[in-house]
């Protein structure tokens, strides 16, 4: 079979556009569980390969609606897992304010829970505004990635510190569990210490599936040790291109090959069944976004004051970025490439909270997709409905047929776990 490409869903619950739930009949809310159930339902209708919930700590009304309140991911994934058979589950967690033991357990259990579709979004918390709530001093960029490459180690390590076949149960002996096969990792390192293991045995996938989002040097030399799924953020097909063969030119050094890493390029689709019809809504869109939704979105993404510079004036220098790296970079490629307005960056920002918006008619979705995927840009899509549901049932009915016909999207999915899905080494 040839190559194929992969999606993800980014949920959102209020949709990836900041102002997705003032469309008519949009869901409204990331809390109402029977709203979420069907979105993830709708996701394994249309084959997708997983769910990707990102995730904050911290609680901020002028941000976007479904960062300021949400229920926990993994929480609800558990939920979606007894609704679901096939779709992975991502879930974001925290190795700047979380730790390792607690980790490993968790997503273990989901792993263990939903038959091994478990999938663990490793972050380090970009936004310093989340260490008032842990009693913490929030780390430098460079520290939190030291941290968060030893808490990566420790989490595999605990999930793989129970052997096959370490509970045998055997009525005849009364042995229920092999301690020969059950070891501990001591580990003791600059930032953890920890004893082992977990008391849950080995989740099926083996360990779950590590995902990264990272696009800074040290963010994109962790994909390269760790990551089987990369999310970016790209604007741009040739830079896409350029970060997608830096990337995958650092596995060799670690052991890995080209295909044990997935890379998926966020974007929001807006479809409709001719190119005025998806303009016309994504026009509908935008005419929700006001000046100070947009402008308090743009300050919390470059973790700067923005409210006191003219809209209509050339984005101003914003220097090093200490919270977003990979994000405030393509969005300031972009600028200076297409000479934006400051208005012309937070309209941006709105709209997808700074990732690619492909809007156009089915055939031009898919054409543009196919063109990414062929070229070397992507493994496949991160997809972020601007709303739900019509938003995402828009690129289900009317662009992944057209995928499939032209054989670059699966028909059905292959059995297995979620790394056997996607064909990614143990």
């Amino acid at each position: 079979m040839s190559r194929q490409m992969r999606l993800g869903l980014f949920l959102l619950g209020t949709g990836s556009h900041i102002s997705g739930w003032r469309m008519p009949g949009a869901v409204d809310s990331f809390e109402d569980i029977g709203q979420i159930t069907a979105i993830c339902q709708e996701a394994e209708r249309g084959l997708f390969d997983l769910i990707f919930m990102g995730d904050n700590l911290n609680a901020d009304p002028k941000a976007h609606p479904s960062y300021c309140s949400r229920l926990e991911p993994l929480t609800m994934l558990s939920a979606v897992s007894m609704v679901t058979k096939h779709i992975g589950l991502g879930a974001t967690s925290s190795t700047t304010y979380g730790d390792p033991w607690t980790l490993a357990r968790a997503f273990a259990s989901l792993d263990h829970i939903s038959g091994g579709r478990a999938a663990w979004n490793s972050v380090t918390t970009s936004a310093p505004q989340a260490a008032a709530n842990f009693g913490k001093v929030h780390p430098d960029h460079a520290r939190r990635y030291e941290m968060s490459a030893e808490f990566i180690a420790v989490v595999n390590a605990l999930w793989t510190a129970w052997e096959e076949g370490a509970t045998p149960k055997d009525p005849e002996t009364g042995q229920y569990f092999d301690a020969a096969k059950i070891h501990a990792i001591d580990h003791d390192g600059e930032f953890f210490k920890v004893k082992g293991p977990v008391n849950i045995t080995r989740p099926p996938q083996g360990r779950p599936l590590i995902l990264q989002a990272g696009g800074s040097e040290p963010g994109q030399e962790l994909a390269a040790k760790h990551a089987d799924v990369v999310f970016t953020v790209t604007q741009d097909r040739d830079e896409a291109i350029a970060f997608y063969d830096g990337l995958k030119a650092r596995l060799p050094k670690n052991g890995r090959g080209a295909d044990s890493m997935v890379v998926l390029p966020g974007v929001m689709p807006v479809v409709g069944r001719t190119e005025a019809e998806a303009r016309e809504k994504l026009s509908r869109l935008m005419s929700f976004v006001d000046d100070d939704t947009a402008l308090g979105m743009l300050s919390e993404r470059f973790n700067t004051d923005m409210s006191g510079y003219d809209l209509d004036g050339p984005i101003p220098d914003l220097g090093e970025n200490d919270a977003y790296h990979a994000f405030a970079a393509a969005m300031l490629s972009k600028a200076r490439r297409e000479n934006m307005r400051l208005r012309d960056l937070y309209a941006l920002v709105a709209a997808a909270r700074g990732h690619w918006v492909l809007c156009g008619s089915a055939e031009q979705v898919a054409d543009t997709l196919q063109d990414w995927f062929e070229s070397g840009a992507a493994d496949g899509f991160n997809i972020m409905p601007g709303w739900f549901m019509e938003g995402f049932t828009d690129f289900i009915d009317l662009v992944v047929p057209i995928l499939q016909d032209r054989g670059l999207y699966k028909n059905a999915y292959a059995e297995g776990t979620l790394r056997d899905k996607l064909g990614l080494p143990a």
